[in-house]
């Protein structure tokens, strides 16, 4: 799509509020973004409209959301806001060319995001050289835990292929971790990384070291991490117990697609715990990998600050398809 052409509409769904902006040329414009709450709208497409009618100075050549949620043959559907929502609809509500419309999920428009983030946006965490035009990979630890392989295509633009790698088993490394699967079966609970990586598993995670201690308690997130800077042994044995899976896990997915273009965090669970990587432990739960140690020290680590990537993913996305 060239720069001459009409803007693009690009959007980011989040559980609470979605994002709307315009771009050009692959770049977002930062002062047409928008944000509205989702609660009272029935559908995108009624959040979308609205946007247009508000801020859009005439017709859009193209649109393209980002939502949380698994996006199959152009159709997406949102469990927690019970939105549906097609490619037909999307072209439909915003008049943009069906053949100029797409739907992404959050961690592939993330995952084309990465191309153009600015350095002073990723947050290191584990220190590497990264690979000029190599894989690389994104990891989501917010609401939901999922990851997206960015593979650099020879002419420009990036392959970014959906996944849903939240759901796969829980990484066990020892017999504390193989304590936390059984508890979890016995909680009638499947032991998969967003079980316990999410927002909620965290929540998940102190209730089975306070039950080990011996006084089961609940605590909401933002409670156990008040809990770790007081520095409660409950809470920081769920916070060392926490970074040691979020490494394991990460370095297993490296391990599949080989990310020597480094990995990103995403999230705002990411995000919390970047400030205990050192006091947790991160660097050494990543290589703890036997004879793959060494090996695995060549992927560099880092959290993406940028509100706005999964927007500047959408509008890259659009940008890199043929008119």
């Amino acid at each position: 799509m060239s720069d001459a052409a009409p803007p693009v509409l690009v959007a980011d769904v989040g559980g609470t509020n979605t994002r709307v902006a315009l771009a050009r040329g692959g770049a977002v414009d930062t002062g047409s973004i928008r944000r509205y709450r989702n609660a009272g709208a029935a559908r995108l497409e009624d959040v979308l409209r609205r946007y247009l009618d508000e801020a859009a100075p005439g017709p859009v050549g193209g649109a393209c959301v980002a939502l949380a949620g698994p996006v199959r043959d152009g159709a997406a559907r949102m469990t927690n806001l019970g939105w549906a929502l097609t490619e037909d609809d999307l072209a439909q509500a915003t008049g943009a060319p069906r053949t100029q419309v797409a739907l992404l999920n959050d961690l592939q428009a993330q995952g084309h995001a990465l191309p153009g983030i600015a350095p002073e946006n990723l947050q290191p965490l584990r220190a590497a050289r990264p690979e000029p035009g190599a894989t690389r990979l994104v990891i989501g630890f917010g609401t939901g835990v999922n990851a997206a392989v960015v593979h650099p295509l020879p002419g420009g633009g990036a392959l970014v292929p959906p996944a849903e790698a939240g759901h796969i088993h829980l990484p066990v490394a020892d017999d504390l971790d193989a304590e936390l699967a059984a508890w979890m079966r016995g909680q009638g609970t499947f032991a998969s990384a967003e079980e316990v990586l999410a927002g909620s598993g965290l929540e998940r995670l102190y209730r089975f070291h306070a039950e080990r201690a011996g006084h089961p308690d609940r605590l909401d997130a933002a409670a156990i991490m008040a809990a770790m800077d007081a520095d409660d042994a409950c809470a920081r044995a769920t916070g060392a117990h926490y970074m040691r899976l979020m490494a394991r896990y990460a370095t297993l997915l490296a391990l599949v697609h080989l990310p020597f273009g480094g990995i990103a965090f995403i999230g705002g669970v990411a995000r919390a715990f970047a400030p205990y990587t050192v006091a947790f432990g991160f660097d050494a739960a990543f290589c703890q990998m036997g004879r793959f140690s060494e090996f695995v020290t060549a992927f560099p680590v880092a959290v993406l600050t940028d509100d706005y990537a999964a927007l500047t993913g959408c509008a890259a996305h659009l940008h890199a398809r043929p008119a």
